[in-house]
């Protein structure tokens, strides 16, 4: 019994201790049949509680082996609790010149997540909107499975 105690006790600490304490916001967004379409929008309510502080913005991508392009072009609308509208293009690329996939994942789905912005401070509290369309060429883009918004406090 004892041994079963400390192997629980064990297991609660190592789960902890890998919370990662930087993050502030993280979700993903399932793309329908992983079949993106151009003129379908991804978006993201943030709340933000602290205006003084530092934070990274990142964008994640979970796409298929399948996905026929290296990168993804994104348009990516930010409104701020104030109401002001930000608009803004970003490429995240997602395999090298050789055609390898750079994200993590086993199998035929990659996860690749991008610094979008670095030491970002909001200018107010309350709920920050992000909408993300992709950019690219084709109406219906294929092979994009996910797509993942993350706020995280920069560090000191």
């Amino acid at each position: 019994m004892k041994s079963f105690r400390y192997i629980l006790v064990v297991a609660v600490l190592a789960g902890f201790a890998s919370c990662d304490a930087r993050q502030v916001f993280d979700q993903y967004r399932e793309i329908d049949n992983s079949a993106w379409h151009k003129d379908s929008l991804v978006t993201f309510t943030v709340p933000v509680s602290d205006s003084r502080e530092s934070h990274n913005l990142l964008i994640q991508i979970r796409n298929e082996t399948s996905y026929r392009f290296s990168n993804l072009w994104l348009f990516i609308h930010i409104t701020e609790p104030g109401g002001r509208v930000e608009k803004d293009t970003f490429e995240i690329v997602l395999a090298d010149l050789s055609g390898r996939w750079l994200g993590d994942g086993f199998g035929g789905l990659k996860t690749r997540q991008a610094i979008y912005r670095r030491n970002v401070t909001f200018p107010s509290s309350g709920d920050l909107k992000i909408s993300i369309g992709h950019g690219m060429r084709d109406e219906l883009l294929k092979g994009i499975h996910d797509v993942g918004f993350r706020v995280e406090k920069a560090s000191p």
